[in-house]
C-alpha cells in the first residue's frame, strides 16, 4: 500500500529529520541486577543519568533507592520486589535525583532470568531510558528561537527513539523508519507523531511504561487518541 505524501516543511526541519535518521545517541542505558548481592551492573549511560562518571560508584539496590524521588521511592521499590519474586516483565516511569541533586524523570523496562536448575528468578534485566526534555531551561537562555524549537524538537524525537529502541529490540535507524511510516501513515510531522508517542510513556498521570500492543496499535493508527 502506498503511504500519504509527508507535508512539505520548512528546511529546519527537513534537516533535522536527516540528522536523527543518523541520529545522536538516544539517552537508554542497560541495567542487570544480581539478586542474590543486590548489586547492579549499569551501562555508561545509566552512570550518566545518576549524575556519575562511568565506573565512579559501585551501585547497589539502597543506593537506587536512595536516589528515587521520595513521591516514587515506596512504588518502585514494591515493583522491584515483585518483579523479583515472579520474573514477570515489568516498567516503570518515576523520577530520580541524581548525584548533582538534580531532578530526572527515567523510564524503566525489564524482565527476570531463572536459574534453569532450580527455577528461581536470580537477576532482573532491561533498560533505563531518560524521558527528561533535553536542556530546555539552557536552550530558551541560550539560542534564538529557531534554535530552541530545533533543540525541543530534536529532543523529543530522540526520546521517541529510544523507547522503539528497547520494544522491538532494534537498532536506531529503523527505530527512525518507524517514526516516519506513522507520519507518512498520519499525514502529520515526525514531531508531532514523536510528541504523542512521549506522552504515552512520560505524561503526569503516567505510572508503567506501554506495552508492545499499545505502542503496535499507536503507529497502526496514529491519527486516533492514544487515550481512544
Amino acid at each position: 500500500m502506498t503511504s500519504p505524501t509527508t507535508p512539505s516543511e520548512p528546511p529546519l526541519d527537513e534537516t533535522l529529520e536527516e540528522v536523527l535518521a543518523g541520529g545522536a545517541r538516544p539517552p537508554v542505558g542497560r541495567y542487570r541486577l544480581d539478586l542474590a548481592t543486590g548489586e547492579w551492573a549499569w551501562s555508561d549511560e545509566v552512570y550518566v543519568m545518576h549524575g556519575f562518571d562511568p565506573g565512579q560508584i559501585v551501585p547497589t539496590t539502597p543506593l537506587m533507592l536512595s536516589h528515587k524521588h521520595p513521591d516514587d521511592r515506596a512504588r518502585v521499590d514494591g515493583l522491584l520486589r515483585r518483579a523479583a519474586e515472579t520474573g514477570q516483565p515489568f516498567s516503570s516511569v518515576h523520577r530520580i535525583r541524581n548525584a548533582h541533586g538534580m531532578t530526572r524523570t527515567l523510564a524503566v523496562t525489564g524482565q527476570g532470568r531463572r536459574d534453569p536448575a532450580t527455577g528461581r528468578v536470580t537477576e532482573l534485566f532491561g533498560y533505563f531510558i531518560d524521558v527528561t526534555e533535553s536542556h530546555r531551561e539552557a536552550a530558551a537562555r541560550d539560542a534564538t528561537a529557531s534554535i530552541q524549537a530545533s533543540a525541543e524538537r530534536r529532543a523529543v524525537i530522540e526520546q521517541a527513539k529510544g523507547v522503539l529502541m528497547v520494544v522491538y529490540s532494534t537498532e536506531e535507524e529503523p527505530a527512525f523508519d518507524l517514526l516516519r511510516q506513522a507520519s507518512n501513515l498520519a499525514n502529520v510531522p515526525v514531531r508531532d507523531i514523536a510528541q504523542t508517542l512521549v506522552h504515552l510513556f512520560s505524561g503526569p498521570d503516567v505510572t508503567a511504561f506501554p506495552t508492545r500492543e499499545a505502542i503496535d496499535k499507536f503507529l497502526d493508527n496514529p491519527v486516533e487518541s492514544p487515550d481512544a
